[in-house]
């Protein structure tokens, strides 16, 4: 482990990224309000630890994936709005895209259409100087951050395989990583069986 960088990284983040990230909570809490089906905004800063787990990942012929890991890593920041069902995230990203400005946005689905896996609706947007607390100064803080616009079930699904499946002690079977699997072929047919529901109610 790289203790330098995780001292210097563990300062930002008490005296930067914390303060910023509640901040950008509000921020974004104001910005949604009036629209429906939302079920939760929040915003955090990247723990320590997992920032220097992946500071110190190696890409390609083991070379290191960042050089500058301070400057590169996009999600020191990063924010999450959890809606009902899956049209609410198309009408959200709308409504963000009129306050923030894109700098990369990714639909997240599984590489074969025979898997399934995690999905969701990934940014990465320009962080806006109003969210910057007077006493930091705008050089310091970072340029951009995460933002993921999720279901219910999306979110659910990809906390408990966060939590279950990458774990750098524990692999797990083939079994269990089947029934893994299962769960979120559920969660993909739950959030279009609900869709599914509320479009017929509201025709």
């Amino acid at each position: 482990m790289n203790t330098e960088l995780l001292a210097d990284y563990a300062r930002r983040y008490e005296s930067i990224l914390r303060p910023i990230a509640e901040q950008l909570e509000r921020f974004i809490v104001d910005q949604m309000q009036g629209e429906s089906r939302i079920d939760r905004i929040t915003a955090r800063a990247k723990d320590p630890e997992r920032f220097i787990n992946k500071a110190s990942a190696v890409g390609e012929q083991g070379k290191p994936r960042y050089e500058m890991p301070l400057v590169q890593i996009q999600d020191q920041i990063a924010a999450r709005i959890v809606v009902l069902y899956i049209d609410d995230v198309k009408r959200i990203q709308k409504r963000i895209l009129d306050y923030f400005v894109p700098i990369e946005v990714r639909t997240i689905v599984p590489d074969s259409h025979w898997e399934f896996g995690y999905f969701g609706q990934h940014y990465i947007l320009t962080l806006p100087h109003d969210v910057i607390p007077p006493a930091i100064a705008v050089d310091d803080a970072p340029s951009f951050f995460e933002l993921q616009i999720k279901t219910l079930f999306q979110h659910a699904w990809s906390e408990a395989n966060h939590d279950l499946g990458y774990k750098p002690t524990h692999s797990l079977s083939i079994e269990q990583q089947r029934l893994l699997a299962y769960t979120s072929a559920q969660a993909w047919g739950a959030d279009r069986v609900f869709q599914e529901l509320v479009t017929a109610e509201q025709n």
